[in-house]
């Protein structure tokens, strides 16, 4: 290092606390809610929820302002804005301030289809009609009709979607390349679920957070067995079938790197991946009493219970039976699913409305026991 980089102080940098995430749909976006919550708690932010019984913002309905709970009298007054909803600028720019951070997170499309095959399995036509995720990809326009898009979301291109855009459009350059430079321009950073602690360390870095609020337990994963192996022939079908993603993925996660060599370098990186993860296991060994996620019929206590969709095994948490308020407190927001989670926050936000079902025990019954 010269002489002259020694002596300049490193500017201190102050924690930015308007943040919109993109929630986008099986790409580990839950854990990152969680995150976003804690972090809300931990700086007593307003969170843009979902109005009335609702757990996403209209999803999946084009995002419009009025979706958001008290917006008519709360009014650009929001600090954070994370529960799935389709993307929408000028909508959102309604309900969040000038200088909000915009972000959001893609997946790699290959992992991505397996995993809404299991998830909506019962939901998405063109996956209720096929044995499996492979005979599915054999022939996907035997089982996928346009016409019942509105369910057939999740089988196809369901990021592009999210991010606002025609999930059926033809793959035109033109086109892609238009709405690649829209999300550039929308988005501060995109993020890659693939390389989960790499980007929470960029958000951090980004965000200017502390590492303590970017770690994590991974929720709403699901049980190793019901994960289907796709063929080669469906993994390549899958880059054909969603080349819109495939084209948004590739081009993301080209610029992710590149942000990272560009801001913090590949050894910082690595040492902070490796003290995120060796504070994720100290806190795991605090809080759980197994040190892993467990089957849906091995949690304990109901109210921690995640919600199960299809024809997967969602994972939870069981807490150690004997720990102080404090830690107790910490432990629960670290595992509590999100709808849960949406309902609490929910609560403290809007007390005079009924709050939102879950229809399991509430976790914390009174907003005192906070």
């Amino acid at each position: 290092k010269s002489q002259e980089e020694l002596l300049t102080p490193p500017t201190p940098c102050h924690a930015k606390t308007n943040v919109m995430f993109l929630k986008t749909h099986k790409t580990a976006s839950s854990t990152v809610l969680n995150i976003m919550f804690r972090f809300a708690e931990r700086y007593n932010l307003t969170v843009a929820l979902p109005a009335d019984q609702l757990f996403h913002l209209g999803y999946p309905r084009t995002f419009v302002a009025h979706f958001v709970e008290g917006f008519e009298t709360i009014g650009q007054n929001y600090n954070i804005m994370c529960n799935h909803l389709r993307f929408n600028p000028l909508e959102v720019k309604k309900v969040m301030a000038a200088n909000t951070f915009y972000f959001s997170i893609l997946r790699n499309p290959i992992p991505l289809l397996e995993s809404s095959y299991i998830y909506y399995k019962d939901y998405v036509p063109a996956f209720r009609s096929s044995k499996n995720v492979n005979e599915f990809l054999e022939s996907p326009t035997r089982y996928y009709q346009p016409a019942d898009y509105r369910r057939n979301i999740y089988a196809r291109n369901i990021m592009w979607f999210d991010f606002g855009y025609d999930n059926n459009a033809d793959d035109d350059t033109n086109y892609t390349q238009a709405v690649l430079e829209a999300i550039e321009h929308n988005f501060h950073l995109i993020l890659i679920a693939d390389y989960f602690d790499e980007s929470m360390i960029l958000l951090r870095h980004t965000l200017c957070w502390d590492l303590d609020d970017v770690i994590y337990f991974k929720l709403n994963s699901r049980s190793q067995d019901t994960v289907q192996t796709l063929t080669p022939e469906s993994e390549e079908q899958i880059k054909a079938w969603c080349s819109l993603d495939w084209k948004l993925y590739l081009h993301f996660n080209q610029s992710f790197w590149r942000r990272i060599e560009e801001t913090i370098g590949l050894e910082v990186l690595e040492k902070e991946v490796d003290h995120l993860r060796s504070r994720q296991r100290e806190l795991m060994e605090t809080c759980l009493s197994e040190q892993e996620a467990v089957r849906k019929d091995h949690i304990r206590n109901k109210a921690l219970l995640p919600f199960q969709s299809g024809a997967a095994n969602i994972l939870g948490y069981n807490l150690k039976q004997d720990l102080d308020n404090t830690t107790l407190r910490t432990c629960q927001k670290m595992v509590i699913p999100e709808l849960q989670y949406t309902s609490y926050l929910y609560a403290v936000q809007h007390p005079h409305k009924k709050r939102k079902d879950v229809g399991l025990p509430l976790l914390w019954t009174s907003l005192q026991e906070k």
